[in-house]
């Protein structure tokens, strides 16, 4: 049975001390936090612990929001994360994706050289928890070793995001993204 995002009147300080390190006070709510975190706060530990990676993910590691954009997006496709592929399609867009680039990434198919090995870093990591020289030495000419590393999370972490969103059954917000 899907979990439902955690009613406003149960949130209580515990919850929102969860979202502190990622959410203002003032979006420590349901409608602030949206249906990904309403739902993962009913485990206020487990949230706060899970977090802090997510957040150095999303916000401070060394990667191109380009490259983190598109990383996810094909993760969202290969793991058919609605919620995933809705919230990172407008992210995509906001780090300067064109719906048709946005589209492409969801294929696994991209022009330049850097897309290509990075979808191509998804598709391996995905498929055999590696990756190959050939795409190892193609990140390589375009991201430094802790963007690499970086890369390789980010794939890893958005894959268990995946899982765990559709596990739980985590609806998109109503909200049209592009590229759908």
């Amino acid at each position: 049975m899907p979990l439902t995002p955690l009613p406003d009147d149960q949130w209580d300080d515990r919850a929102r001390a969860a979202l502190a390190g990622l959410l203002p006070e003032k979006r420590r709510n349901l409608r602030g936090a949206g249906n990904a975190l309403g739902t993962l706060v009913r485990h206020p530990d487990l949230t706060e612990a899970f977090l802090g990676f997510s957040a150095h993910l999303l916000t401070r590691s060394t990667l191109p929001p380009r490259v983190r954009e598109l990383a996810i997006l094909r993760v969202a496709r290969r793991r058919d994360c609605r919620y995933e592929w809705s919230h990172h399609a407008r992210m995509a867009a906001r780090a300067g994706l064109t719906d048709a680039e946005i589209d492409a990434a969801g294929r696994g198919a991209a022009g330049p050289e850097l897309d290509r090995a990075v979808l191509a870093a998804v598709d391996e990591l995905d498929d055999t928890s590696t990756l190959s020289d050939r795409t190892w030495d193609a990140l390589a000419e375009h991201l430094d070793e802790r963007q690499r590393m970086d890369l390789v999370l980010t794939i890893g972490g958005y894959c268990m995001m995946a899982m765990a969103f559709n596990a739980f059954g985590v609806e998109p917000e109503r909200e049209p993204g592009p590229g759908r």
